[in-house]
């Protein structure tokens, strides 16, 4: 990065963040706190307002905004891409918000950036598959989720979650204070305070119903960061099975998100997963067939035994 480009990039990270120390800045940029002194010095002299206090750092004066930067078509083409995804996953209101991006960004963009950014765009093709339709009923709690946690308001819902028995489903009414949305484990969930478990919880939106947003008004808890949140994993139960050749391809493909690992083995290739109960990959295991035998643990493998008979007594 030479010179001229560092004071821009100075200039964007000002604009983003505020203040900032010049250790700060030099470290961002991989140079030394004198460097960043003199470019300063420069910036000052080309007309930027930059403004700075010791001990505490540089910042823009209020009211002063970078012009409109040039985009190279890559750059342009994830920003464009970006929305599609918006408009795809998120519900009707950024949807609509991403369209009105994607207008204004191809507005502005040179007629020779637009024509490769138009040409890159046509060999990517994001599909609204059944994956996709499956999370269309979850859109309408999205959007009050959303407007909820700016409002800081409480919501209210009835909660399904599945036990450990099998077809054994409990529902409860929950009372919680919004706090984020996060899109984990191929699903997205709210991140919340629970006011019937006192505690911070996660809760899957497509096993939400009933979804109020009350008149109720909430605090956020001391020190709370959702982009530090993870949800805790529990999947403490091991699972090991064998797979065919003919077939290794293909499971190793399937993208199981309770896979840790898939390596050779004797007569075929170990398939290892990590999953929280049994039940999490029943339905996955059956519909492999034989092609696919459980070695461990020996519960799986009787519940297995017990769907196979169950099926054979139906047909």
């Amino acid at each position: 990065m030479n010179k001229t480009e560092r004071m821009l990039a100075i200039v964007i990270e000002l604009q983003r963040k505020g203040i900032l120390r010049a250790e700060d800045l030099a470290g961002r940029f991989e140079t030394s706190v004198r460097t960043i002194y003199r470019d300063m010095q420069a910036l000052s002299e080309m007309g930027v307002p930059v403004a700075g206090a010791t001990g505490v750092g540089y910042s823009l004066m209020e009211g002063y905004f970078l012009p409109p930067v040039s985009f190279t078509p890559e750059e342009a083409m994830a920003l464009l891409v970006g929305a599609d995804f918006v408009e795809l996953l998120l519900d009707s209101g950024y949807g609509s918000s991403a369209r009105s991006s994607q207008e204004k960004i191809e507005a502005i963009l040179p007629e020779s950036v637009r024509g490769e950014t138009a040409r890159l765009r046509s060999v990517i093709r994001l599909m609204n598959d059944r994956t996709a339709c499956m999370r269309v009923a979850e859109k309408a709690a999205f959007e009050q989720l959303r407007r909820a946690i700016l409002q800081k308001r409480k919501v209210r819902f009835r909660y399904s979650k599945s036990l450990a028995e099998p077809d054994e489903t409990r529902h409860s009414e929950r009372t919680a204070d919004p706090y984020g949305l996060v899109f984990s484990q191929g699903a997205w969930m709210l991140v919340a305070f629970c006011g019937l478990r006192r505690n911070l919880r996660h809760f899957r939106l497509s096993r939400m119903k009933e979804l109020d947003v009350l008149e109720q008004s909430y605090d956020v808890l001391p020190g709370f960061d959702l982009r530090n949140r993870r949800p805790a994993d529990d999947r403490d139960l091991i699972v090991r099975m064998r797979v065919d050749p003919a077939v290794a391809d293909l499971v190793e493909g399937s993208d199981n998100y309770y896979m840790e690992s898939f390596e050779p083995m004797e007569e075929g290739w170990l398939a290892t997963f990590r999953v929280r109960r049994i039940e999490d990959l029943l339905p996955w295991t059956l519909g492999w067939g034989a092609a696919v035998s459980v070695l461990e643990p020996e519960s799986l493998r009787e519940r297995i035994r017990a769907e196979i008979e169950a099926m054979r007594k139906r047909y």
